[in-house]
């Protein structure tokens, strides 16, 4: 799903390989399954990307959907799902009411400003019964404990979240989805180092939650420089899937 931090459609031919790949593909999709009801035949996997993770949903004999609104994105998904790819906006989604019996979002709701409709159509969408599954408070999992994040801590709005897990759920039962158990996986190879982080920061790349000018910028860049081992990176993250099961 594009947005407006990252340009999707240049990220694409680099995605997989700065995104921990397919250990951290690995990690989400079975995490994903294990949220999956028993008897679900079909999944569609919304803001798929290149498709890495929605390849590896399908191990499980589901008949697995990917949708992108990235055009690149969705060429290099459409070589792990032939035929089971489209592009589509997730506020308007290609589909008739009740169709499928599980949603997934995974790394979206926390790019969106408009995570109310993406939660609103994944309801349309789910048959009685089916489940939507979203990683939420995504960037507050970047938050490890590090010397990186006592740096950057005092300048996060994590309140401003859109993926908030206490805002996702309130948007879901509002639209028919009562919550029900999530699940943990690990962001293998999203470690942060220093260094990394400086490029990062100056880039815009945490831009869902930092917005401090220039001078701001360079102050706390100065910061990271003077933190040891620049290229050793930090603990990697613990991301946090919610599950929502659309009532009969």
């Amino acid at each position: 799903m594009a947005d407006t931090m990252l340009d999707y459609e240049a990220e694409a031919a680099h995605y997989d390989r700065t995104r921990g790949g397919v250990p951290r593909a690995e990690a989400a999709a079975e995490a994903v399954l294990r949220l999956v009801p028993p008897g679900a035949r079909t999944l569609l996997d919304v803001a798929c990307g290149t498709g890495l993770v929605t390849e590896r949903l399908t191990r499980a004999g589901l008949r697995v959907y990917g949708a992108d609104a990235a055009h690149a994105m969705l060429r290099a998904a459409a070589g792990r799902l032939p035929g089971r790819t489209v592009r589509a906006d997730a506020r308007r989604l290609p589909l008739p009411d009740a169709s499928v019996d599980a949603v997934s979002a995974v790394w979206l709701l926390h790019l969106v400003p408009f995570a109310p409709e993406i939660v609103a159509e994944a309801a349309r969408v789910l048959r009685p019964g089916g489940v939507l599954i979203a990683t939420v408070d995504k960037d507050a999992a970047h938050d490890v404990g590090s010397d990186i994040d006592e740096i950057l801590r005092p300048h996060r709005s994590e309140t401003d979240a859109g993926d908030r897990s206490d805002l996702i759920t309130r948007h879901a039962t509002a639209h028919g989805l009562d919550p029900a158990p999530g699940d943990h996986f690990t962001g293998h190879g999203q470690g942060r180092t220093p260094d990394d982080t400086v490029r990062r920061l100056r880039s815009g790349y945490f831009a869902s939650w930092y917005d401090g000018d220039p001078t701001s910028t360079e102050t706390l860049a100065a910061a990271l420089a003077a933190l040891p081992d620049q290229d050793r990176p930090r603990d990697d993250p613990r991301y946090r899937l919610a599950s929502f099961v659309k009532r009969g």
